[in-house]
Parts: C-alpha cells; sequence; structure tokens
C-alpha cells in the first residue's frame, strides 16, 4: 500500500526523523538514540516513511542505513510553494498599503 507523503509528514515524530536523517544516513538503533520511545516506535515510522518513498534503505553490511529522498521531498516543496506565492502577493498588496497610507 502507498501511503500518502502528507499523512506521512503530518506526525511530529516523522518530521524529526526526517530532520534527523537530512544530513546523513542513520540505522535505525541510532535513530531510535535520539527520541524517547520504544526501537519499535520508530522502526514502525520508518516503515510509514519508506512506504510513501521519503526515506531509502541502503544495506551496508549487517546494517540497514536509512537517508532522505531528496526528491520526493521537492514534491511537498513544490505543493507548498502554491501557497508561498499567494501570501507573497497578499503581503506585497499590504506592504503597497502601507507604504500609501503613511505618505498621506
Amino acid at each position: 500500500m502507498r501511503r500518502d507523503i502528507f499523512q506521512a509528514i503530518a506526525d511530529p515524530t516523522r518530521r524529526a526523523i526526517i530532520t534527523l536523517i537530512a544530513l546523513q544516513a542513520m540505522t535505525p538503533n541510532a535513530i531510535a538514540d535520539n527520541f524517547n520511545t520504544t526501537r519499535q516506535a520508530v522502526s514502525k515510522h520508518l516503515r510509514i516513511l519508506t512506504e510513501c518513498e521519503l526515506v531509502k534503505q541502503q544495506q551496508q553490511g549487517r546494517e540497514i542505513y536509512y537517508s532522505l529522498e531528496v526528491e520526493k521531498i521537492k514534491e511537498v516543496d513544490q505543493w507548498v510553494n502554491q501557497f508561498r506565492e499567494i501570501w507573497e502577493t497578499r503581503f506585497n498588496q499590504l506592504d503597497d498599503v502601507l507604504s500609501t497610507l503613511k505618505k498621506g
């Protein structure tokens, strides 16, 4: 089953995991060391992130390393960007109104 990327990032623990592995790949144990939760709970979060393709697994010897799938994060950025453009336009309009009021 392919999970929805936005459901995956809705969870604060999963967002924290993404932040952790954004700079370097980590093993599940190394990731779990950063949370006050069980290794099984972290594994569940990693499975969800993997199913929606936000993270990828790579076997190195006996260890599995998880790393961020940057291209998938770009999909989130593109979706959010449409709203950023709307708000920037509104803020620019507000700046214009305030400038006009200040001059008057």
